[in-house]
């Protein structure tokens, strides 16, 4: 590891990055004209049934859209379950141009989408579907659309109902027996809580983007409370009939209790064949659960498809659904066609270019050379500080800098974590925002990011400082896991060490170009719509100042996933 005047410890502001005017004339350009192609069905290529009832075991009756191929021969099934209303459709003006759903103008995509006119937000294109030999069943949860009942988002009694549908679906005489489920976001929670259950009549699941945590993954990462997404999806849910608002509980709920353990998955208990969308480019929400899923599911057939694209863009694209194709085809057919490899594997070195697509066996990488990255007054090094040293920022206003300028092409891939030596002054607890990034001639170097932001960092993570106590069960050297169950504040002055962790990327850093680690007590980017990430918003501590320490005794590093090219 190299050292300059560039890479030196420093002040920063984090988001004061170059670019931003461009950036907002393009997210203004297309919350006008979202980049979406919505086609209408040929007529007689599917056939539409609305609002068929399905009784669940406590005689609660949901209803589903069916959607299903010309003819009479039973298929495989294809069914998602969600709260947004099986029945929000694109609609058409006189003029014959799509009125989409606002969701789709507020929250950008950097690729053109393709989908029909019966396509439901984040949901598989029934019309494509069909068109390849599958029924498709689109249902509303209880208490959403025209279900009965009052719904309880993420819970156990979700679970029993898409058990439910399922089963449903797998007697219909057009159906084979044979039932997948496949959705983003939503879509893929559903999957999760109803693969746990077991329905004998689920063959294969494809959850594509969703966190396996409440907490740590939507509520309160690292401690820190979300209050942006959560205010919009509340907005979004207005109509749907809840027994709670996630929003209000999570606002009453600091700490992780029964509640949000009831609305966690077991993950052990998944094992169907599973194809599961880990992406780099939603770390704010859907990426850390998603690669836990994979890890943690005990599905003999498991496959990770990476990327760092935009969530609904690659979900359509043509690529994402042969994938998808292929393993129904497989997994509810019963073709003898080639398995997906185990990890896809997608390596950028900006936000709009793939440097590689290849196949991996594991997750994190078995070849990963995990080097620690030193704090020194120098930037980050190799070896660890010789000498002692601080920086101190008002939380409110400031960050620190430490940068790395490598010397040859260097692949990071996997999650990262990062150990602090921190002292809060003027108060007795924080809110630390550390963010990844880089730097290339002098320039920021964005990447795709979680609502459709264009110019992420490569990695980010939060902790707050009276919730640092670890999970010894579940934290690992390269992924600590705060247990969030008890506040320690930190008297004013006091060091203490701290574990971050951070998302999970794929990145390669060219010869030349600049690691740069951001420390800070707030988030760090701005939260308006045109530049920044809106909706994302963090409610972080804005009064004190935090003093980062290293030396000798206090080797804070950042752990880099550094990836030796296969031999």
């Amino acid at each position: 590891m190299s050292s300059s005047r560039e890479d030196e410890a420093g002040y920063d502001r984090p988001w004061s990055r170059p670019g931003r005017g461009r950036y907002a004339l393009t997210r203004l350009s297309g919350m006008l004209r979202p980049n979406i192609s919505v086609y209408r069905p040929e007529p007689g290529r599917v056939r539409v049934e609305h609002d068929r009832p399905v009784v669940t075991r406590d005689g609660t009756v949901l209803r589903v859209n069916v959607y299903r191929p010309p003819g009479d021969t039973p298929v495989p099934v294809i069914l998602f379950a969600h709260p947004y209303g099986k029945d929000d459709l694109p609609r058409f003006s006189a003029s014959g141009r799509p009125r989409l759903s606002f969701r789709y103008r507020i929250m950008r995509q950097p690729g053109p989408m393709v989908f029909s006119s019966l396509t439901t937000w984040e949901g598989p294109d029934p019309v494509w579907w069909a068109g390849q030999g599958y029924a498709v069943v689109n249902c509303d949860l209880r208490g959403a659309g025209t279900s009965d009942g009052v719904g309880s988002l993420l819970s156990a009694q979700e679970g029993e109902d898409v058990h439910d549908l399922i089963e449903w679906a797998g007697a219909q005489p057009w159906s084979s027996g044979a039932v997948g489920m496949l959705g983003v976001s939503y879509l893929a929670l559903t999957q999760w809580r109803a693969a746990s259950t077991r329905p004998p009549s689920l063959r294969a699941i494809a959850p594509w983007e969703g966190f396996t945590n409440a907490y740590r993954g939507l509520a309160r990462p690292g401690g820190v409370a979300e209050n942006g997404f959560l205010r919009l999806w509340d907005l979004g849910l207005k109509k749907v009939r809840q027994t709670y608002s996630f929003r209000q509980e999570s606002a009453r709920r600091p700490v992780i209790d029964s509640w949000y353990r009831s609305l966690d998955p077991d993950l052990s208990a998944i094992e169907v064949p599973a194809l599961v969308c880990g992406s780099f480019s939603d770390n704010n929400l859907h990426s850390r659960g998603s690669f836990a899923g994979f890890e943690g599911i005990a599905s003999a057939e498991r496959h990770l498809y990476t990327h760092r694209g935009g969530k609904w863009a690659v979900f359509y694209d043509q690529e994402a659904r042969a994938a998808q194709l292929l393993f129904f085809e497989r997994h509810l057919k019963g073709r003898e066609v080639p398995s997906l490899p185990r990890v896809r594997l997608e390596v950028r070195d900006r936000a709009d270019h793939v440097v590689e697509v290849r196949e991996e066996e594991t997750w994190p990488l078995e070849r990963t050379r995990w080097t620690p990255a030193y704090l020194t007054a120098g930037g980050l090094a190799a070896e660890p500080p010789t000498a002692a040293g601080s920086l101190t920022f008002d939380v409110r206003r400031g960050g620190a800098r430490f940068g790395w300028t490598v010397t040859e092409d260097t692949e990071l891939t996997g999650p990262m974590a990062l150990r602090l030596y921190v002292a809060p002054q003027d108060t007795e607890d924080l809110d630390l925002v550390v963010g990844v990034e880089k730097w290339s001639g002098g320039r920021f170097v964005p990447f795709e990011g979680s609502y459709g932001y264009g110019r992420d960092r490569v990695a980010t993570g939060w902790q707050n400082l009276a919730l640092r106590a670890l999970d010894p069960d579940l934290t690992r050297p390269f992924a600590p896991v705060p247990a969030c169950l008890e506040r320690e504040p930190v008297p004013p002055g006091e060091v203490v060490p701290v574990d971050i962790a951070l998302g999970a990327s794929s990145t390669l850093f060219r010869a030349g170009e600049q690691l740069r680690l951001v420390v800070a007590g707030r988030w760090l980017s701005p939260r308006n719509p045109l530049t920044g990430q809106f909706p994302a918003s963090y409610k972080t501590r804005t009064r004190g100042r935090c003093t980062v320490h290293w030396g000798p005794d206090r080797p804070a590093r950042l752990l880099l996933p550094v990836i030796p090219p296969k031999a």
